[in-house]
C-alpha cells in the first residue's frame, strides 16, 4: 500500500519511512500534487494534522499526516501547538535560543514532545488516528547536531544528553513521533485485515 505523507519536512519523512510495516510504501504527497497552503491554526495536534488531511481529502491516495510539538510546563505549555510557527521564518537555532533565554534561571525544566498522526482511507473515507508522547526536560543548553528541530536541548527521560547528541537511531526508537506511527501503523494493519 502507497501512503503518501501530507508534509514538506524531509526530516519528519524520513523518520516515518523507516517506521513502515512491510508492504507499504511511503511517498510525499507533493510528488503527485503541488504543495497547498494549510493553516495550522487549530489549537490542538490533532486538529492540526486533520487540517492537513482535510486538504488533499479528494486526491484519490491514502494519505498520512502528523502534528507535533514541544510543550515545556514551566512556560505554560508553550510553544506547543505553535512549535513550528513560533519565530516563523527564524532558524531553530534562533528559537532554541530564545526558549533557553525565558528559561533562564528556571529549575522546573520538564517538558514533552506530542505528535498526532492520522491515517486517511480514500476508498472509504476512514480516519484512524494515534498520540505519543516522550516526556523528558530541556537542557541548559543546545547540545548536538543530530535530529532537527528542537532536538538539541531536549533531553528524553532516562538520558543525559538530547535527542541532537543521542542520534537518529535511539531517537527514532523512543521520539514522540515513533511511538505515534507504531501505534498508528498497527491499527491500520488491524484495518486492513493485516494484524
Amino acid at each position: 500500500m502507497r501512503l503518501y505523507l501530507v508534509s514538506g519536512n524531509h526530516h519528519k519523512f524520513k523518520e516515518i519511512e523507516q517506521l513502515l510495516p512491510e508492504g507499504f510504501d511511503l511517498d510525499l504527497i507533493t510528488s503527485i500534487i503541488p504543495g497547498k497552503s494549510v493553516a495550522e491554526d487549530a489549537g490542538t495536534f490533532y486538529g492540526n494534522a486533520l487540517k492537513k488531511i482535510e486538504a488533499y481529502r479528494n486526491s484519490g491516495v491514502y494519505l498520512l499526516s502528523d502534528d507535533s510539538g514541544l510543550v515545556i510546563d514551566s512556560l505554560g505549555g508553550f510553544p506547543g501547538v505553535n512549535s513550528a510557527r513560533f519565530m516563523e521564518g527564524a532558524s531553530y537555532r534562533d528559537k532554541m535560543q530564545e526558549i533557553l533565554a525565558r528559561m533562564k534561571g528556571e529549575k522546573k525544566r520538564t517538558a514533552r514532545f506530542i505528535c498526532a498522526a492520522l491515517f486517511y482511507d480514500c476508498s472509504s473515507g476512514s480516519l484512524l488516528g494515534a498520540e505519543g508522547s516522550v516526556e523528558g526536560r530541556i537542557a541548559p543548553g543546545i547540545s548536538g547536531t543530530e535530529g532537527f528541530g528542537y532536538d538539541p536541548i531536549f533531553i528524553p527521560d532516562g538520558y543525559d544528553k538530547t535527542f541532537g547528541e543521542l542520534g537518529c537511531e535511539v531517537k527514532n526508537r523512543l521520539s514522540h513521533r515513533a511511538i505515534a506511527f507504531k501505534k498508528l501503523f498497527s491499527l491500520v494493519c488491524l484495518y486492513n485485515g493485516q494484524g
